[in-house]
């Protein structure tokens, strides 16, 4: 199981592997224009130096043609780095560029997933994870989680090493129903996580721990016994 964070503002980047199990970063254009007018590579290369190489990092490439989206890849990985993970849409174009690079080892993320054929030709291509996009799918009156699940099962029954990965969530039921329909990860902004430690229950059950042990120990901590 893998959580990742779908940001590229830093101050959220450091808060977000702060606390919580962050196996990698996600990114697209959209995302990129919430951070306003930066320099793309040098962004990026801040990012990398805040998750380190213990993380992965998925960029999302901006050209529709296959030459072009070779090119954009290329370049990402000579002034990023070469783990990074090329995100490219499911498009004609696109499965053609994900065969050559899969040929050549880099890493592939095929990202706007909205079908099930469009995950198994991405499947057929060798890719390293498929990232449907839960709410916008649902909006459509397309149902995730079986999409979710077929390609899941696909992957399971003939041992490939390709990852379901949801994204595009608007709420933590959502991500659950992901995880549940067998994704291995699931990219998410940092407000869904820190929903879930919204509770007021959370709170007040962490409190009385605290007064309970304050009754009998005073306000010493365990360390200072």
């Amino acid at each position: 199981m893998e959580f990742l964070i779908d940001t590229a503002n830093l101050e959220e980047i450091k808060k977000g592997i702060r606390f919580y199990p962050i196996s990698g970063l996600t990114s697209n254009p959209s995302i990129l224009k919430r951070e306003g007018k930066i320099n793309f590579f040098e962004h990026l290369k801040k990012i990398r130096e805040i998750i380190t190489d213990k993380r992965s990092l998925h960029v999302q490439v901006i050209a529709e043609d296959a030459d072009g989206i070779l090119k954009d890849a290329k370049a990402i990985l000579k002034n990023v780095d070469k783990d990074v993970f090329i995100k490219i849409p499911v498009t004609p174009a696109g499965l053609s560029a994900m065969q050559i690079l899969k040929q050549e080892g880099i890493n592939v993320t095929a990202t706007a997933v909205y079908s099930l054929m469009q995950g198994y030709l991405a499947l057929a291509c060798g890719v390293d994870y498929i990232v449907a996009y839960f709410n916008r799918m649902e909006n459509l009156n397309i149902e995730p989680t079986s999409i979710i699940s077929a390609l899941s099962e696909k992957i399971y029954g003939e041992g490939l090493k390709s990852k379901v990965m949801g994204a595009s969530y608007k709420n933590v039921r959502q991500v659950n129903q992901s995880f549940e329909a067998g994704a291995s990860s699931a990219t998410v902004d940092l407000s869904i996580l820190e929903t879930v430690f919204a509770m007021p229950s959370i709170s007040k059950a962490v409190n009385d721990f605290s007064k309970d042990w304050v009754s009998v120990f005073g306000n010493k901590t365990i360390a200072e016994l």
